[in-house]
Parts: C-alpha cells; structure tokens; sequence
C-alpha cells in the first residue's frame, strides 16, 4: 500500500486523476524521456508553488475565494475533458439507474471540497511547510490502516512524534493574520490551523477511499467530472461571502486560473505518466517529499521561516511517511499494470485535487 496524496496533496481536482479514478493510459510522448523520478518531483513543485500562491492571494480573497477560484476552473477543465462521459451519465440517471453510483461521487465530491477549503483555512494560519505536514497524516493512516504489521506501529510513533514536535510551544507558527484569518472556537490562531490542518488530513484519508470507489463505478473521468463539480458548487456560499466582487476583478481571476494550472492540471499529467513507469511503492516515498518541498517553497514565497526543531519534525514525518510506503509495498505484489488490481493502485494515489494546494 503506497502512502497516496495532494493533492490535493490535494492535491487538487485534475491533479491525481488518472484520466479518472482507476482510468487506463497510454503513451507518455516526450515524457518518456525525463526521469520519472524528475516527473514527480517537478509535479510535486508545481503543486506547492501553486499552494504559495494562493497563500499570496489570500489578502485579496481570502483563502475561500481562493479555494473557490481553484475549484471553479479544476471543475470547467475536467467538465470540458470529460464532459462527454458525464453526458452519458445524466441519460442514465435520468433514466432511473445508477443513483448509487451518483451518492458516490457527490459524497466524493463534498469530501474534495472540504478537504481543499481546511486546508487552505490552514494556509492561512501556519506555515505552508507544516499544514502541508500535518495532512499527510491522513494517508499514512490509510496506509497504515491497510497493513497488519506490527513495523507500521513503529512509523506511527515516528510520524506522532514528528507532529508533537511540530505542535508544541516555542517558535510561534502562525504565519499569516488578517481580516480573512484568525483564530476560531475560541480557539487561537495557531491552534485553529492545526485543527484545520487535521481536518484536511481526515478528508484526504476519506478522499483516497471514495477516489477508489468512484474509479470502480464510473468509467474514464466520468466520476470525477461529477465529484468536481459538486465540489465547486459546494464551495461557492463560503466563497462568494468572503470575497465578494473581489472574485470578478480580472486579475483575480487570472491568478485562479494560474493556481488551478500549478495545483492540478500540470502535475496531474507530469505524475501520471511517472505511475506508468514505476511501482506505486517507489512513487510513494518519492512523493513523501512534499512537506519538505512544501517548506521551501513558503520560505521563498511568502517568508515563512522554520527553527531547527521544526524541520526535524517535517524530516520525522517524511521518514515515517516513506517507510509505510515502502515496506507497505512491498509486502504486495506489485499491482501496476495489473487489470484492477493497477487501477485501484492508481485510485489510491488519484482522483482529484489535491490538497496540498
């Protein structure tokens, strides 16, 4: 079992998708000739500058407009690639089949919402570098889940003591207060991005299981298609009201469309073709680089800074992170390029945005 992600993670709409949950694909073209390990690493840049981007929107928008904006043109792509499965869909729908299919990929589709909206909210409070952390939690527990080894208690621990690390007292870690942020509940502004950052890795671990049930129901980028745009529209109330007429200024809406290039459709097509090429074990641990990557990038783009401390609890995460991957791996056979057993394989580590941005 790989340790899958965001993105969006979230990684992310497009990003993960896989021509759809489970799809099958083709020839890579000139990506044949780039390293798939460089395919991976670049997807994983891509993914997280378009996080430190959005970071950078946030004054303007706020991290719900910015979600919005993200999530508008993710679902205008993915309708206009996949728009004629879904077509077919809605016959059938109409026709009275395949309700359940549909609750599927609307609950898929309401998960992918709330996962890019925490962790955006988690943007805005911490440092890139650790939300981004912190939600990886949610597919090491999805892998960790799948495994009965008594090894996987031992990345666990690693990985908890990298978060407890992270968390505790010392180095403030908020990065970013204003008008669109702050604390919540009672609670201050750190805290509410940890517990944004938590509720981002919840909904990834749910995000990666639905994404496997979606690819199992709905052929090619039907069913995501469908989750997208249920994620758009869910995310529209809390957008509109925090950004109001800020969202139809021209430049806004170019940036929207520049985050959802960087956070979905490049490193979608970059990743996918790397899962083509390598076991899901080995992209795993490669992308278990993300929160370091994710750290650098918020140190260039919007200054946030990290105490030794704090890259030692992003470094005991990615160990753990990579660990469950590999071993978790290995103790399977190898499932790509095997019927179903490679697509849901590919399911784990697809579906739709990420949330890492």
């Amino acid at each position: 079992m790989t340790v899958p992600g965001r993105p969006p993670r979230g990684r992310p709409p497009l990003r993960r998708a896989g021509g759809g949950p489970g799809g099958r694909q083709t020839g890579g073209g000139a990506a044949d000739s780039v390293p798939p390990s460089l395919l991976v690493l670049a997807g994983i840049v891509c993914v997280q500058f378009g996080a430190g981007l959005a970071g950078r929107m946030f004054s303007q928008v706020g991290p719900a407009g910015v979600t919005g904006l993200r999530l508008w043109w993710a679902a205008l792509i993915t309708a206009a690639l996949g728009g004629r499965a879904l077509g077919r869909i809605a016959a059938d729908i109409a026709a009275g089949r395949g309700r359940r299919d549909m609750a599927v990929a609307v609950a898929f589709g309401l998960v992918l919402a709330a996962m890019n909206f925490s962790i955006y909210q988690s943007f805005a409070r911490i440092p890139l570098g650790v939300a981004v952390t912190i939600e990886f939690l949610g597919p090491l527990a999805v892998a960790v889940g799948s495994s009965r080894k008594l090894l996987d208690l031992a990345w666990v621990a690693l990985a908890a003591g990298g978060v407890v690390l992270l968390t505790r007292g010392g180095v403030m870690l908020a990065s970013r207060t204003g008008a669109h942020s702050g604390g919540l509940a009672g609670l201050s502004t750190q805290a509410t991005g940890i517990a944004f950052g938590l509720a981002a890795a919840t909904c990834w671990a749910c995000y990666i299981l639905l994404s496997r049930a979606t690819g199992r129901r709905f052929s090619g980028s039907s069913g995501l298609v469908i989750a997208m745009i249920v994620a758009a529209i869910a995310v529209t109330g809390p957008s509109v009201a925090q950004a109001r007429g800020s969202l139809l200024h021209p430049a806004v809406i170019a940036e929207g469309l520049i985050i959802g290039l960087l956070s979905s459709v490049i490193p979608y097509r970059l990743e996918l073709e790397a899962l083509r090429r390598v076991p899901a074990g080995i992209f795993g641990i490669w992308m278990s680089l993300e929160p370091a990557v994710a750290a650098l990038v918020g140190l260039a783009l919007l200054g946030e800074t990290l105490v030794a401390r704090q890259w030692l609890a992003i470094s005991l995460v990615i160990v753990a992170c990579a660990g469950a991957s590999r071993y978790g791996a290995a103790a399977a056979p190898d499932a790509a390029g095997q019927g179903s057993a490679g697509d849901d394989a590919r399911a784990d580590r697809t579906g739709a945005v990420p949330p890492g941005g």
